[in-house]
């Protein structure tokens, strides 16, 4: 039986700031923290092609990948427990206990700790422990991949997306970004992504997008705030000022980083008066619990 999973509800809210009004920009986020408590925001995405296509071919179990503080992990039990397959996750690192990976074993997830240098090795570690097993489907780390960036494409077929001049999103793995990417591309839009970098030295990355058109997309390295899981004071600040004058919740991992660098690319001219902004909110909410 085909499996059906329905877009989340993901609404665009105004964001109102002084610099914003200053600078005569306007600038609005796209709520996809809203999707769901756990299958929260772009992982929703990430994940809804990679479910259908473990369907169609039968498969009972999800095997993917994640740090001991994995939104991905969290979203994929979640997701397999709503959607009726088992799921298997192999954790970064040393054995260790935490409110996200708690929330996984509710979900009925399987944890396998492995060290960084096995987790290297994804494919090796899948074709050791589930080779012979018919019924597990691999699902990247990050549900990235062709799958994953599928799912994000379809943001962009929302009429009231095709109206911004700038998508801007976080990135780590970088599947969401590519998939934006890819989404203005098939709706034929003039929208330019942005994509906030939070990860340290990570400027290789930039070759894993050469097959875009160079004008489509602007990667951003300078705001990942000491590293990926590393944050500064003046971010935590930040964190908690945003959070206090808008109710908005934005993790220190993603979200926070993406938000203090688009305030902080307005504030420096980055972007021309007029320019009609719509940043994403990816979730990770929960990831707050363990910061």
């Amino acid at each position: 039986m085909a499996l059906h999973i329905h877009n989340p509800y993901a609404p665009i809210e105004a964001l109102t700031d002084g610099i914003f009004e200053a600078k005569g920009v306007q600038v609005f986020l796209k709520r996809e923290d809203y999707s769901h408590p756990f299958i929260s925001g772009n992982k929703w995405r990430k994940l809804k092609y990679h479910l259908i296509e473990a369907a169609n071919q039968q498969k009972k179990q999800l095997v993917t990948f994640g740090g001991a503080y994995s939104n991905h992990l969290l979203a994929t039990a979640a997701a397999a427990a709503k959607y009726n397959f088992s799921s298997y996750g192999f954790v970064r690192g040393e054995k260790v206990e935490n409110p996200v990976l708690r929330l996984c074993a509710l979900f009925g997830m399987q944890l396998h700790f492995v060290s960084r240098t096995e987790y290297q090795h994804k494919e090796a570690l899948f074709q050791n422990h589930f080779g012979s097993n018919q019924n597990a489907f691999f699902i990247p780390e990050g549900g990235s991949g062709q799958l994953g960036e599928q799912g994000v494409s379809e943001i962009m077929q929302e009429p009231k997306m095709q109206a911004f001049d700038v998508i801007l999103a976080s990135v780590g793995t970088g599947g969401t970004l590519k998939g934006l990417i890819k989404g203005v591309a098939d709706n034929n839009l003039n929208s330019k992504v942005h994509g906030i970098v939070v990860l340290k030295g990570a400027e290789k990355m930039q070759e894993e997008y050469a097959h875009f058109n160079a004008s489509a997309y602007q990667l951003h390295f300078q705001f990942h705030g000491g590293g990926y899981a590393k944050h500064t004071a003046e971010l935590e600040a930040f964190q908690k000022k945003f959070a206090s004058q808008t109710g908005i919740l934005l993790d220190l991992v993603y979200e926070a980083k993406m938000m203090w660098a688009l305030i902080n690319l307005v504030q420096s001219d980055y972007f021309l008066p007029g320019t009609k902004i719509c940043a994403l909110h990816n979730g990770g909410n929960v990831g707050i619990l363990s910061s």
